[in-house]
């Protein structure tokens, strides 16, 4: 029995421009695109695979540019990389996904829902679409950013807290250090991809668009400003964390070694006193109370020494 297809295609227009947006295409989809589109072979492989770098490709009659973008799986917990393919010609879009990435769903069905939306960024062509898809994904990717910073916030009280807030944190800053080497891995590729789209054939990305796309390149080096300072603020969190455990250890360590070293003297007189062999004043009925007595003077004289040392 023939296992039923999971590729979603919608389509919206507005005059003469065409939006469509395909979800987890399958090698039948890929090919109506090839007959009906003319795209390259290599192109629709790239499509059909995963973890493709991300690039741009410049033919004659379309631009194909893959864009990856970061997405928070919440069932794992951890970010994650998200691929979206673009194919944009003079009067059509198309989009390529796997269906988790929200902004781009959400900005497809508001267009889809109302005229005054597909107005809004339709009317300009294509190369102004594309802006708003992308604009939308990045700000999108703020909103992780600041999920991170909030985390960042989070792990610097904790670590920095005192008493019963005070805690080994070192498995949520290794988790948070890895969300923010994913994002970075994801952000790195796109600013030169940013750069090179203002410079792309002008047919579908007019020079009235430079300033847009200067927008992204700035939203995109902000991503990657923050980014870098949040690594360096989370490698010194965890050079902290790890200056605190060690400091504590000490501290305990510090303790047990001097109840060993009170115990050892003490150990010694109750161990000499009960040997099998005739001692001085073994018989007597009061050596109890004087044995307890030498024991109690040695442990408060070897305090007062490590006070003395500033030991304790």
């Amino acid at each position: 029995m023939p296992v039923p297809s999971k590729t979603k295609i919608e389509r919206v227009k507005f005059k003469k421009t065409v939006w469509s947006d395909i979800v987890a295409p399958d090698p039948d989809t890929l090919d109506i695109l090839k007959k009906k589109y003319k795209f390259h072979e290599l192109d629709l492989e790239d499509c059909a695979s995963e973890n493709q770098r991300t690039k741009i490709d410049e033919y004659g009659k379309y631009l194909f540019i893959i864009l990856h973008f970061p997405h928070f799986d919440k069932r794992r917990k951890i970010m994650v990389t998200e691929e979206v393919d673009i194919f944009i010609g003079q009067d059509y879009i198309i989009t390529v996904h796997d269906g988790v990435l929200k902004p781009l769903n959400e900005l497809f069905d508001r267009c889809n829902d109302t005229l005054k939306t597909r107005r809004k960024y339709m009317s300009n062509g294509t190369g102004f679409l594309l802006y708003e898809i992308i604009d939308a994904m990045l700000d999108d990717s703020f909103g992780l950013l600041d999920y991170l910073s909030h985390n960042t916030r989070t792990i610097e009280g904790s670590v920095f807290g005192t008493g019963t807030e005070q805690r080994d944190m070192l498995k949520d800053i290794l988790i948070l250090k890895k969300d923010i080497i994913t994002m970075r891995r994801i952000i790195g590729p796109q600013r030169t991809v940013m750069a090179q789209l203002e410079h792309k054939n002008k047919k579908f990305l007019p020079e009235n668009l430079d300033i847009y796309f200067d927008d992204l390149v700035d939203k995109v080096e902000k991503i990657w400003s923050s980014l870098e300072g949040m690594q360096d603020l989370v490698i010194s969190l965890q050079e902290t964390n790890e200056s605190i455990i060690s400091h504590t250890t000490n501290n305990v360590i510090k303790v047990l070694t001097i109840f060993s070293v009170i115990m050892l003297p003490l150990t010694f007189l109750t161990g000499l006193y009960g040997m099998n062999v005739t001692l001085p004043y073994a018989t007597h009925s009061e050596v109890f109370f004087g044995i307890a007595g030498i024991m109690g003077l040695v442990a408060i004289t070897m305090l007062l020494f490590f006070k003395f040392k500033r030991w304790l």
